[in-house]
């Protein structure tokens, strides 16, 4: 099964439904105990990151998804479920995350439009099964106004420009992040999805088809 965490967010439906796509079961879930049984996880998002982390330390979910990335289930952030994998944000002013990846979530800088918004290339910086049948630098859909720096670089797998080089998708065993929408990213996004997946199902984790 298929956990897609579900703490008030909204793009929770549109997720499931490119899950479903794929030929995939997904549960849309914010039982702790679901995840708990689930043989990979997504934690989608729009919005701020303190929100996030408050809603999620408001339904207990804090401690088992820290357990979950810990013990190695495979696990996919999306937007905001990236950025909230990481030591804090300084979004809103200084908000601790989950830490479960050491770096820091910056604003991005002056000189382009704030939020990112719409298309943009992610080049690929290290192979990796996520892209497995993506070429290098496809378009995938963003909306964002802050971005993930992670103190280990050798975790970014893709990175996109706009004004800066910014980390847009990380990678450490079955751990997975991206700060694009794949669910709005069309058949490319799907890919992503689709990689993950199969990852989750080659690693042993029980997902149905």
């Amino acid at each position: 099964m298929i956990a897609i965490i579900d703490y008030g967010a909204g793009n929770l439906r549109s997720v499931a439904n490119a899950i479903a796509k794929l030929g995939y079961q997904s549960q849309i879930t914010g039982s702790p105990e679901s995840l708990a049984d689930a043989g990979a996880v997504i934690l989608p998002g729009v919005g701020a990151a303190a929100d996030t982390m408050e809603n999620l330390h408001r339904m207990g979910l804090v401690g088992p998804i820290r357990a979950l990335i810990n013990e190695g289930r495979p696990f996919l952030g999306v937007c905001i479920g990236l950025q909230i994998l990481f030591t804090g944000t300084e979004e809103g002013g200084w908000h601790e995350c989950l830490g479960v990846v050491l770096g820091l979530v910056k604003r991005i800088p002056p000189g382009v439009k704030v939020p990112h918004m719409g298309w943009n290339q992610v080049e690929q910086k290290v192979a990796h099964p996520v892209f497995d049948g993506i070429p290098d630098r496809a378009n995938l859909y963003f909306v964002h106004s802050y971005y993930v720096v992670p103190e280990d670089t050798s975790l970014v797998i893709g990175e996109t420009d706009y004004g800066v080089a910014m980390c847009s998708m990380i990678a450490r065993g079955n751990l997975v992040g991206t700060q694009f929408h794949p669910e709005k990213s069309g058949e490319v996004g799907l890919k992503i999805y689709d990689n993950f997946i199969r990852m989750a199902r080659s690693s042993g984790a029980g997902v149905a088809g």
